[in-house]
């Protein structure tokens, strides 16, 4: 199998939902922190970002290589997916494991390399990845726990940061000798934003297997709300984002404020125009991918 294959398997385009929201969970750590962090650990913390990355690469990559194993034979019985590498053939389910194996490894050695908090915490994204596929088998919550995997990704870039200044405080301690713990004014907003915005996106995405979700016992919200619900409930969820985002402690509050409101207001009109697109999925996956990069550049213009 090439490189092209592996890459069409793992579906590397949706890493462009995700890897946004590493940057931003890193740079948001980044500049909470850097009074603490002594001017000679900045180039340092150059090459952290790159092993940040190869954890986050390795998460994604063995999420989207465990979906497709879990729900090798749901993706046979829709017409929509039954073309995909396991479903079809074209990919032994044992190349399938290994491609597991190796994104697991770097999930490990890129967590290993930044601290023994980012390691220990590792079983934690693996286990919600591993619980996802099995949750459409029985509730239309499944989006939302798909939310959770995708929450992970700010979070864990932050954890990288802050665990290396405060170690396991970074997670149970607080600020400065305060009670407030350290992830709350900051990242849990931003990862709540990313959980229920890729929940928002999710549920229009099930759209397009509703019949073979009704024919196949599969749980979607779609499925079992209606077009209708649907639509409603995605301006609900994407007002809520937006709440999330505008309430978190960015470095540029303005940037960031005016970035999320902008970004809200095209993800409800995408939904609510969406008749008036030849093809609605296409359109909206550029609108929710937009959104993570539109984002970091406002925290980059913070910056």
């Amino acid at each position: 199998m090439d490189l092209k294959q592996i890459l069409s398997f793992i579906k590397i385009e949706h890493t462009l939902f995700s890897l946004p929201f590493v940057f931003i969970g890193y740079f948001i750590a980044h500049g909470q922190f850097s009074g603490e962090l002594p001017s000679s650990e900045y180039g340092w913390l150059r090459i952290e970002l790159v092993w940040i990355l190869l954890a986050a690469v390795g998460a994604r990559g063995l999420a989207m290589a465990l979906n497709r194993i879990i729900d090798r034979e749901i993706d046979a019985a829709n017409p929509r997916t039954e073309g995909r590498h396991l479903a079809s053939g074209e990919m032994s389910l044992q190349t399938a494991w290994t491609l597991s194996a190796v994104f697991l490894v770097m999930l490990l050695i890129g967590a290993g390399l930044l601290n023994q908090v980012a390691l220990m915490m590792a079983w934690l994204p693996v286990l919600v990845f591993v619980i996802y596929p099995y949750m459409k088998r029985f509730t239309w919550l499944c989006h939302f726990w798909l939310g959770l995997c995708l929450g992970l990704a700010p979070a864990g870039a932050w954890v990288a940061v802050a665990a290396d200044v405060h170690g396991w405080a970074a997670i149970t301690g607080a600020f400065d000798g305060g009670t407030e713990l350290l992830w709350m004014p900051t990242i849990l907003p931003i990862s709540l934003g990313v959980a229920i915005w890729i929940t928002a996106f999710d549920i229009n995405y099930a759209r397009m297997d509703l019949e073979s979700d009704k024919e196949s016992g599969i749980y979607s919200f779609p499925s079992r709300f209606g077009e209708e619900t649907t639509t409603r409930t995605t301006v609900q969820l994407t007002l809520v984002w937006f709440a999330c985002f505008a309430v978190s402690d960015p470095m540029d509050e303005l940037w960031f404020l005016a970035a999320a409101g902008l970004m809200a207001v095209l993800n409800i009109w995408v939904v609510l125009a969406k008749e008036k697109f030849e093809d609605f999925q296409t359109v909206l996956f550029r609108a929710s991918m937009l959104t993570g990069w539109v984002l970091l550049a406002a925290i980059a213009i913070g910056l």
